[in-house]
């Protein structure tokens, strides 16, 4: 199920449950429930599929990260894809394409950015649906630079020069380059703790941090898999080209500067502050023409008089909703490209599409988060 728990039946309900596999009988406990459902927790595998590995990481189960590193990776690919068959189904009432292309990439060490909680002198990650801290020495899914600057933090928590009122901190790399965020605090981080950080931590910059052609500033959205941001663009954007193109959620231009040389007019909306100037900054430093707009998408969509060539949406887990989709469909651009991090919210938005009289040209599964039950998928639209 989308979700990460496994779906089961016991007594005409249906019992959900999480880090099991197809065909294992387990034992479980019931966590809540409510007429013809379960939400149970696992209390032990009796009969274990013959694919179960064992997880690499301690923490698996309690930390609220991962879904799936007791599946290995190849299975992990197959269950998203059905889970992404079965979410089209189920709420956009659509039938899959009989091709889903699935593009992957390395499952361990791709996360370039962590955020970590603090509490009671620890470090580490929320439990899952708790707010309970699992406290780590390192992570399987996060890069080495990350995981060094997990160490040292782990390192300056006994310093008393640590700031004991900090909640929360965010650490974002490109492997030579480290950013560091507070998140979470009682009161304002004096400059000294930056300083000191700086001291400890390989690579520390202060301000934005630079990713390849982009500059990305402390708050700006940037993909969270160091292998794979290359291979998105990729996807999203075959052979595309034309005399004007629309790139809405376009953070700090990750998919606008192909667009920007491949079209003859490139519109780039993007509602926060610090994204937008980076957006425009890594525009003129790429020497590409591209039009950034500050603005909420839905409402620059809507006050949008003419149609581009070619519309790219990359919108939060929240999806685009009823008025874009029906502003798109009003509109008409000829081709229109969405890349989902929810294929809930994805086939409920592709429904409105489709009923205005889109087609699908190409779906894609781009495996952005492994270990983890999130799917990040690619779909080319036409009409």
């Amino acid at each position: 199920m989308y979700g990460g728990d496994g779906l089961g039946r016991l007594e005409g309900r249906a019992v959900l449950a999480p880090f099991v596999l197809p065909g294992e009988r387990v034992h479980v406990r019931a966590a809540t429930e409510k007429p013809g459902l379960v939400h149970a927790g696992l209390r032990e595998v009796l009969a274990a599929a013959p694919e179960r590995v064992a997880a690499p990481c301690p923490y698996f189960t309690r930390c609220g990260g991962c879904h799936y590193q007791h599946a290995p990776y190849q299975m992990q690919l197959a269950l998203k894809r059905g889970i992404l068959e079965d979410q089209l189904r189920r709420i956009g009432k659509i039938e899959p394409p009989a091709e889903i292309a699935v593009v992957a990439g390395e499952p361990w060490g791709y996360r370039n950015r962590v955020q970590l909680h603090i509490d009671g002198g620890r470090l580490g990650f929320r439990e899952a649906q708790s707010h309970k801290l699992c406290a780590i020495e390192s992570c399987p899914i996060s890069s080495p630079a990350i995981n060094a600057g997990i160490r040292a933090l782990r390192e300056m928590l006994g310093d008393r020069r640590w700031p004991r009122f900090m909640r929360a901190v965010e650490l974002f790399t490109n492997e030579t380059q480290m950013q560091v965020n507070v998140l979470e605090t009682e009161r304002p981080v004096a400059r000294r703790f930056f300083d000191w950080c700086a001291e400890r931590i390989a690579g520390m910059v202060e301000g934005a941090l630079e990713y390849g052609e982009f500059r990305v500033s402390s708050g700006s959205f940037f993909q969270v898999n160091r292998f794979l941001a290359d291979r998105l663009v990729e996807v999203a954007l075959p052979g595309a080209d034309g005399a004007s193109a629309l790139d809405l959620y376009a953070g700090v231009g990750l998919f606008s500067m192909l667009l920007a040389r491949r079209f003859g007019a490139v519109t780039a909306v993007e509602a926060g502050g610090r994204a937008a100037a980076d957006l425009q900054f890594n525009a003129s430093r790429a020497g590409v023409t591209v039009r950034v707009e500050r603005a909420d998408a839905a409402a620059f969509l809507e006050a949008l008089e003419a149609a581009p060539d070619f519309v790219l949406l990359d919108p939060p887990r929240a999806g685009i909703g009823k008025q874009m989709v029906a502003r798109l469909v009003a509109m008409r651009a000829p081709r229109v490209t969405i890349v989902s991090c929810d294929p809930a919210t994805l086939a409920r938005d592709l429904a409105g599409l489709l009923g205005g009289g889109y087609h699908i040209e190409g779906m894609t599964l781009v495996d952005l988060f492994p270990q983890t039950y999130h799917i990040e998928t690619v779909v080319r639209l036409g009409l």
